[in-house]
C-alpha cells in the first residue's frame, strides 16, 4: 500500500487529482494536505470525503518544523505537489506572499522528503506541478518545449520559476527522486471564479461587465482539468526522475475570441437573444507585465508516456458552462464576502 501526500488537494487542479487517484487506486492511502485559503474549497471534494482510502488534513506548507512533523508521522512514498499562489493579478498586489507559499513552501517540502527517503529512495516520488508561464512569452510563432529558457515575467511565474530550479536542484544535488512538470491554462469545474473562464461565465450570468485587458490579444493554450488529472497521474507512474514533461491542450485562443464564444453559447443557453452578452464586454488598463502568448509542446509527454488529451475545446467548454449553470449555489459561496472587495480591487477600480 502507497501513501501519497498531493498538496492543494482542495484547489481547483487539485481536487481533480484527488478524486482520480482516491477512485482510480482504492489501495492507495491519499492525504490532502492544504491551507483552506480563498480558493481551497472541501466542498470541491464532497463526493469522495468519506472514502476509505482518503484523509484530508490542514495545514501550511509554509510551517517547516509542521511539514516536517508530518512526514516524520506518515512516512508518505509519494508527493503531488500542486500547493501553490497561482494568480498573476494577487501576485502584483502581493509578490512576497508568492515568495513564501510558492518557494519556501516547497523547499520545505522538499526538504522533509529528502529527510525520511534519505536511506530508502528507490520506489519514492516527488512530484511538482508547475506552468508554463515559467518560460515567459512567444511571439506569434513557435511553442514552448522542455529546453526553452526560462524567463519569467511576473511576480507568479518568477515564484514558480524559483520553486522548480529548487526541485531540479534536489535531485542533483541530493538525488532525490522528482520529476517536474510545466502546463498550459486548464478550465473546468470547481476553479474558482478569479480566472477567465468562471469569472466571465458568472458575470455574463449576473449581466456584470465582462473586464478585458488590452483589447484582448492575449493568446492562452487551453487544457482541460480532467486531462491534465490524467497526465499528472502517468507522470507520476511512469515518469522519470529527473525529467521534465510539458503539459498542453494544442489548443490556442486569443483571450477576445475565447469571451465572444462564450458570450455566443452563454445566450443561447441563457435563451437571450443572439449578441446580448457581448455588450458586456468592457476594455480596461493591461495587466502589468502581459505576456503575449503562451503555447506548449506536449509531443515529449505523447511519445514518451501515452498521454493525449481526451477532449476537444468545443465539447470541454460546453461541459464547463453547464457545470457552472448547474451549480450556482456552490458558485454564490465561494464569490461572497472577501471575493466581492478582492473583485472591486482588481477589475472595477482599474
Amino acid at each position: 500500500m502507497r501513501k501519497i501526500l498531493i498538496t492543494g488537494g482542495a484547489g481547483f487542479i487539485g481536487s481533480h487529482v484527488v478524486r482520480l487517484f482516491v477512485n482510480k487506486y482504492p489501495d492507495y492511502q491519499i492525504v490532502n494536505l492544504d491551507k483552506l485559503t480563498y480558493a481551497g474549497n472541501l466542498a470541491n471534494l464532497k463526493d469522495i470525503e468519506n472514502k476509505p482510502n482518503y484523509r484530508f488534513i490542514k495545514g501550511d506548507i509554509v510551517d517547516s518544523d509542521f511539514i516536517m512533523a508530518l512526514f516524520e508521522q506518515e512516512q508518505f512514498d509519494g508527493v503531488i505537489h500542486l500547493a501553490a499562489e497561482s494568480h498573476v493579478d494577487r501576485s502584483i498586489s502581493n509578490p512576497t506572499e508568492f515568495v513564501f507559499t510558492n518557494v519556501i513552501g516547497t523547499v520545505n517540502l522538499l526538504n522533509a522528503a529528502k529527510h525520511i527517503w534519505k536511506d530508502e529512495p528507490e520506489g519514492k516520488r516527488f512530484y511538482h506541478i508547475s506552468t508554463d508561464e515559467v518560460y515567459g512569452t512567444l511571439g506569434e510563432t513557435g511553442l514552448f518545449t522542455e529546453e526553452t529558457a526560462y524567463d519569467p515575467h511576473s511576480p507568479y511565474s518568477a515564484s514558480k520559476a524559483s520553486s522548480d530550479h529548487f526541485v531540479r536542484a534536489y535531485h542533483d544535488t541530493f538525488g532525490l527522486p522528482a520529476v517536474v512538470s510545466n502546463c498550459s491554462n486548464n478550465y473546468g469545474s470547481y476553479q474558482f471564479p478569479e480566472k477567465l473562464i468562471p469569472l466571465f461565465i458568472n458575470n455574463i450570468r449576473n449581466n456584470k461587465p465582462l473586464p478585458v485587458y488590452g483589447k484582448g490579444e492575449n493568446v492562452r493554450d487551453w487544457l482541460w482539468v480532467e486531462d491534465h488529472a490524467r497526465a499528472i497521474d502517468v507522470i507520476f507512474h511512469k515518469g522519470k526522475n529527473g525529467e521534465t514533461y510539458n503539459i498542453g491542450g494544442h489548443n490556442e485562443w486569443k483571450n477576445i475570441d475565447l469571451i465572444r464564444l462564450m458570450c455566443q453559447i452563454l445566450d443561447r443557453k441563457l435563451g437571450r437573444e443572439a449578441g446580448t452578452s457581448e455588450k458586456l464586454i468592457t476594455y480596461v488598463k493591461d495587466r502589468a507585465g502581459h505576456d503575449l502568448r503562451y503555447a506548449i509542446d506536449s509531443s515529449k509527454l505523447q511519445r514518451e508516456l501515452g498521454w493525449v488529451p481526451s477532449l476537444q475545446f468545443a465539447e470541454g467548454l460546453e461541459k464547463t458552462i453547464d457545470w457552472y449553470l448547474e451549480n450556482e449555489e456552490w458558485l454564490a459561496n465561494v464569490t461572497s464576502g472577501e471575493y466581492q472587495k478582492y473583485y472591486e480591487e482588481q477589475y472595477v477600480n482599474r
